[in-house]
């Protein structure tokens, strides 16, 4: 007689057959109430059939938390893009030149409820020049704008550009948006910063999505680019 080791049946074996053999419940029917299970909500034993309908219920539970947060995640998204869209359409109204940065920065702080902005520009016209928007800017605030190829969101550190806020103390997490003539993602041709300021931890938090933020920088540097100085005055400044 064969040894207990040697006619032990694997359980991939048992799962290999019941995958293969289907019908076999079928003739065996009794066993799908008669099997007790113990019971994922306690220490009850329920039948096969009952704790497969618990697993079902509570892989359906699953689902339906994913469906929530996705349809969250698209309110927020829409009424995001609602806002871009009404903060465009305050831009596009502003006809004198002159008053672009006051009517950009009030617009984005009301519409998209920040508590803080600030702005910052430099190698602007002279007719623009000496203006608050354009005080008080750093070489290195520059070199530091000019080194970001997206926003930066997270907690306030200090940097300069957060002193241009009108109450930096209060700030505990911040968003940068460098301001660019072309594409978002170069490291040349910065004329600019965006600031947004939050007294909330988690308004700008790293690993927000930043989409939405490339966005408005892209807007604000489309919007701003007309006070800036002429290419060939660059080019010989």
């Amino acid at each position: 007689m064969n040894s207990l080791t040697d006619i032990a049946v694997t359980e991939e074996s048992i799962t290999d057959y019941l995958q293969q053999n289907p019908e076999f419940f079928e003739r065996h029917a009794e066993m799908l109430t008669g099997v007790r299970l113990i019971s994922g909500h306690g220490p009850r034993a329920v039948s096969l059939q009952e704790r497969q309908a618990e697993m079902l219920r509570e892989k359906i539970k699953g689902l339906e938390h994913r469906i929530m947060d996705m349809v969250r995640h698209g309110s927020e998204n829409a009424s995001i893009a609602n806002k871009i869209h009404q903060w465009t359409h305050a831009l596009v109204k502003v006809q004198d030149l002159r008053e672009l940065p006051h009517a950009l920065t009030a617009s984005l702080q009301h519409i998209f409820e920040v508590p803080q902005v600030a702005l910052r520009l430099w190698n602007v016209a002279g007719a623009h020049s000496g203006t608050v928007y354009t005080m008080g800017v750093s070489d290195d605030a520059k070199a530091f704008a000019a080194s970001l190829t997206m926003p930066f969101c997270g907690p306030n550190m200090g940097f300069e550009p957060v002193n241009w806020l009108p109450n930096p103390n209060a700030v505990q997490s911040v968003a940068l948006l460098t301001l660019h003539d072309g594409a978002m993602d170069s490291t040349s041709n910065a004329f600019g910063m965006l600031v947004l300021g939050s007294p909330d931890p988690l308004r700008f938090d790293a690993t927000m999505g930043l989409e939405f933020l490339a966005r408005i920088s892209e807007l604000t540097s489309a919007s701003l680019s007309r006070m800036r100085l002429p290419a060939l005055t660059l080019a010989h400044g």
